[in-house]
């Protein structure tokens, strides 16, 4: 497994150059340019009709010079490979937004998405196994039926809208004040408040956007479990086990569960890239201080730096989810023996 994991790393970074220039070059085509953007509001806007030929002069030239600053005056080869240079030595330059240091940007807003992540990744994977071993222990029984068309339903509800009801609805919108409709925390909330209160308040604050961007994902996976035990359970061994006279506690959870994680473990690779996306809904709308509302300030701005250093920690994060899935299959699946050749 080491021989398989050195290749698979040496892999990702070809992997990585491609996916970072695709990234790139569409960042770049993108309509609308940061230094005219810099340049207008610098000189109060001045860049529509009406503008006398003298200001426009001076917007062309501080457009000249903003571009000289950001080094947009260069091939576009020239600067993606400026670029790439800069962050194998983990310099993501400064933003065009404010002129911070976008590594210091990152790294303020880090904990606030791993936070919601992490506890999102925990509910999906703690209410999808379950359930969907219960669903498939339960073939076509009123509850399975129940299971099947909520984890559909749920599976069908757009985030963007379900998160725009709950605000509506339960947020002191328009009905009831269940949950805060912002931030993770109160505005009075105070560091000497005692740990139970503290903790109170950042549960209230983190359990809607939480619950949001969980419900797709342990619907989705349920069903997949659901779909692997079934499998499993048709399986001879299965029936060898149980004609053995082994309770059926035993045979579910020592033969039959390891066999249906195998899926369960490939799908990893698209979930951790995938919570990130769903964070830049829940933090937008929730006004949540992470990284998926500093990428959406950022595309806004034609921040490119941010945005292609937020980017990189996506794909970064979807090369090692696919290199943890993979390496977690020889664990679950003693069949698999990387780098060796079938005789």
């Amino acid at each position: 497994m080491a021989s398989y994991a050195l290749k698979r790393l040496l892999l990702m970074i070809p992997t990585f150059i491609g996916v970072t220039l695709i990234g790139f070059l569409i960042m770049r085509l993108a309509p609308g340019d940061p230094a005219e953007l810099r340049a207008a509001g610098g000189l109060g806007g001045a860049s529509g009709a009406g503008v006398s030929l003298e200001k426009r002069g001076a917007v062309d030239e501080a457009v000249a010079q903003w571009r000289a600053q950001y080094g947009l005056d260069q091939p576009i080869q020239v600067q993606y490979a400026l670029w790439l240079k800069n962050i194998f030595t983990l310099n993501f330059g400064e933003s065009f937004k404010d002129n911070q240091s976008v590594w210091n940007k990152i790294v303020e807003r880090v904990p606030v998405t791993v936070k919601l992540n992490l506890l999102s990744l925990m509910v999906v994977y703690l209410v999808a196994i379950p359930l969907g071993m219960y669903s498939a222990t339960h073939p076509n029984s009123l509850s399975d039926q129940v299971t099947t068309l909520a984890a559909f339903v749920l599976f069908a509800v757009p985030l963007v809208w379900a998160a725009t009801m709950a605000i509506v609805f339960i947020c002191g919108g328009d009905f009831y004040y269940l949950f805060p409709p912002a931030g993770l925390a109160s505005l009075d909330y105070a560091e000497d408040w005692p740990l139970w209160r503290r903790f109170k308040d950042q549960a209230w604050h983190v359990f809607l956007p939480v619950l949001l961007m969980s419900y797709d994902g342990f619907a989705g996976l349920s069903r997949y479990m659901r779909a692997s035990m079934l499998e499993v359970l048709s399986q001879d061994f299965v029936q060898v086990a149980r004609a053995k006279g082994l309770e059926e506690r035993l045979v579910i959870f020592k033969h039959v569960l390891r066999n249906s994680l195998i899926p369960q473990v490939t799908m990893l690779a698209s979930i951790l890239p995938g919570l990130l996306g769903g964070s830049v809904i829940i933090e937008t709308i929730f006004s949540i201080p992470g990284l998926g509302q500093l990428g959406y300030e950022s595309v806004l701005a034609r921040d490119y730096p941010t945005v292609m250093a937020l980017f990189t920690v996506s794909a970064v994060l979807t090369l090692i989810g696919i290199l943890i899935s993979d390496l977690l299959l020889s664990l679950v699946d003693p069949r698999i023996a990387f780098g060796r050749r079938m005789q």
